[in-house]
């Protein structure tokens, strides 16, 4: 006897499939940046006393017009450093009307030959967009392949999350560019001074077999980032550390 196939009970498994599929999709990009919010505003309210994920919300009878104004991103940022150039990011820190909306913004200077030292934003994607002037910008993968190019007035690159990039100012004007994120709060580590300039130091055995330098070298990088060395106690407490476990 032939046996005959539920068209509606087969239908329903692949809806059903399907819903999980999407559901979990949407779990997954939801959660790969800042969490929706569960109200119109959460303008952040300035408690030292509070320990929480981003930060609490004002009351929202305090709140004013005033709380979702920023004044001052027209200002050039100062140029006159070591490498050359300023990223002043707008962020929870400086903004709090950003507080559970996921977004930031900063501005970036450069000074001719300036440049946005290789660095990382472990907590969003950015958008780069020049504004003026022209740039030497780059990435690297998790394959270590480089993807770079130049960019001019009214370009746009986008940064992945996570992946070290930079940008060169390669006129002989200032440029200038503006960078958003997919967060209240992006982080930024700096790839030199991730390295050299932690407090403490890492151990120069570490970084001597890393780079594939002596010591000497080591101490020489080190001394751009920090006044910090290596003290012989923090050495003899980690040897003894190493071997008791």
């Amino acid at each position: 006897m032939e046996k005959k196939i539920d068209i509606g009970a087969s239908n329903a498994i692949w809806v059903t499939l399907a819903f999980c599929m999407a559901f979990a999709i949407s779990f997954y990009v939801t959660n790969a940046s800042d969490p929706s919010p569960l109200q119109d505003f959460c303008i952040a309210a300035n408690d030292p006393n509070s320990a929480v994920n981003g930060k609490i919300c004002k009351n929202p009878k305090d709140v004013t017009m005033s709380d979702f104004v920023f004044k001052g991103f027209d200002k050039v940022g100062d140029t006159n450093n070591t490498q050359g150039a300023n990223a002043t990011l707008i962020d929870i820190k400086k903004f709090s009307a950003v507080n559970t909306l996921g977004i930031s913004i900063a501005r970036v200077d450069f000074a001719p030959s300036g440049l946005n030292t290789p660095h990382l934003h472990p907590l969003s994607s950015e958008l780069f967009a020049v504004l003026e002037g022209s740039l030497y910008v780059g990435f690297v993968t998790t394959e270590y392949k480089l993807y770079d190019t130049i960019l001019k007035k009214g370009d746009i690159i986008a940064f992945p999350q996570g992946l070290i990039h930079f940008q060169l100012n390669v006129g002989e004007k200032n440029a200038m560019a503006i960078a958003t994120f997919g967060s209240q709060n992006p982080g930024r580590v700096n790839v030199a001074e991730g390295v050299f300039g932690t407090k403490p130091p890492i151990l120069n055995d570490v970084l001597t077999q890393a780079f594939k330098v002596n010591e000497t070298m080591i101490k020489l990088f080190r001394a751009q980032f920090t006044t910090d060395d290596v003290s012989e106690a923090r050495k003899s407490v980690l040897t003894l550390l190493s071997n008791t476990f």
